[in-house]
């Protein structure tokens, strides 16, 4: 039996986060190939550093429905 995209979404939802973030990681790799070795390694250098200034207080994180409003405003523009 095939599964409709609905049906897919729908199954997906019940999962777990952790277990649908690891599933769209397969499909995206499967589908484009692997991140390169760089590129990874420049993002969690990246991902450290903003972290630390987090944590150190040198700057503060914005809210995550800001920052999604932020962004739909700079789209619309």
């Amino acid at each position: 039996m095939t599964l409709t995209l609905d049906q897919i979404v729908e199954e997906t939802a019940q999962l777990p986060a952790d277990v649908a973030a690891e599933l769209i990681e397969r499909i995206l790799i499967r589908r484009h190939g692997g991140i390169e070795p760089s590129v990874e390694s420049a993002w969690k250098i990246e991902t450290r550093r903003r972290i630390e200034e987090i944590v150190n207080g040198q700057v503060e994180g914005v809210p995550l429905e800001e920052a999604l409003a932020r962004a739909a405003r700079s789209i619309r523009s």
